[in-house]
């Protein structure tokens, strides 16, 4: 199925609180946080043989590219924000 089937709900509705562009990326950071999750669960059981205190290497390497996914989401989110609150600066009429 289609993710903007699977997730019809949280989509109507951040995409009505936030916009079309800004709720499609809050539901993906949703689905990236919900991901990283469950890959910090695997990492519980399935840990270095060089270093037990932390997960396997590629748990390691799977969960940077989730947080690096969610960094470059977030920036996209605050660059949306940010030319949003530019426009509406900019189309205040100056007061005499």
């Amino acid at each position: 199925m289609s993710a903007f089937w699977d997730r019809k709900d949280e989509l109507a509705k951040y995409e009505f609180m936030m916009g079309v562009e800004r709720g499609r990326l809050a539901v993906s950071l949703d689905v990236l946080t919900d991901a990283l999750a469950m890959v910090g669960q695997h990492g519980v059981y399935c840990v270095s043989n060089r270093n037990p205190g932390k997960p396997a290497l590629d748990l390691q390497a799977v969960m940077q590219g989730i947080n690096d996914a969610k960094k470059l989401v977030g920036s996209v989110m605050e660059e949306l924000k940010r030319q949003k609150l530019a426009a509406e600066i900019s189309s205040i009429p100056e007061s005499v």
